[in-house]
């Protein structure tokens, strides 16, 4: 759920990881998927069809999708909308003052700005075993949306997979050795990465025992410096 803290504003959860305090009920999560779930999708894939005019950055004026996404659901406000963007843990939208799009995951056609960012040196992506052959001829393409989309670890490359098949096969890239070859790999969002094709040279399979220690190692380290 959301709720909004007085001194920190919209937050996730029963209270506010800041200062605790439970603060006052913005909305439930059930609702809040449904109108991400919306957002999201009149602003990378149907835009015409929500009312929505996206310029060629992929930009669309605020009060436009408030209108789009209060038209289609009649219990939504204004707020719900303020809200959700502000704590979308993927960091699917971009505000800039009257003006709104999304991040990532077009199959519009908008050309997004290149962004300046230190590239890790691996980047992963989850897919279904049945799609082994073609990566192993062709490498990753954009298929259906504009780009290709990575993740920055393992778990991120795992749950994008899980939404589209029960036996995720991750795959890790590497993203060093493309972006010293000349490939434009930019950052969108929190954890994604795009790119226009990975060549299937720069592609292999993770071993799943290597990425479960890793893990394991992370948290443990993670733990413990909080302690």
């Amino acid at each position: 759920m959301i709720r909004t803290c007085d001194d920190h504003g919209y937050i996730e959860g029963e209270s506010c990881p800041v200062c605790g305090d439970e603060g006052r009920h913005v909305l439930d999560g059930s609702r809040r998927t449904r109108l991400s779930k919306f957002m999201s999708g009149a602003l990378r894939h149907f835009p015409g069809d929500a009312g929505l005019s996206l310029d060629d950055r992929g930009w669309t004026e605020y009060e436009t999708l408030v209108d789009a996404v209060t038209g289609k659901y009649p219990w939504a406000t204004p707020e719900h909308i303020e809200a959700v963007i502000a704590t979308d843990s993927k960091g699917r939208f971009e505000r800039r003052g009257e003006q709104v799009r999304a991040a990532y995951g077009h199959s519009v056609d908008v050309k997004l700005e290149s962004t300046e960012t230190k590239l890790p040196n691996r980047l992963y992506h989850g897919t279904a075993p049945r799609n082994l052959d073609a990566i192993a001829e062709e490498g990753l393409k954009s298929m259906g949306r504009q780009q290709v989309h990575l993740s920055k670890t393992p778990a991120e490359a795992r749950d994008v997979s899980e939404r589209h098949t029960d036996e995720p096969v991750l795959l890790v890239i590497d993203a060093r050795s493309m972006e010293q070859a000349g490939f434009e790999i930019d950052e969108r969002g929190v954890e994604t990465y795009t790119v226009d094709h990975v060549p299937p040279e720069y592609i292999a399979q993770v071993d799943e025992t290597t990425v479960r220690n890793t893990e394991t190692r992370r948290r443990d380290e993670s733990a413990s410096r909080d302690h």
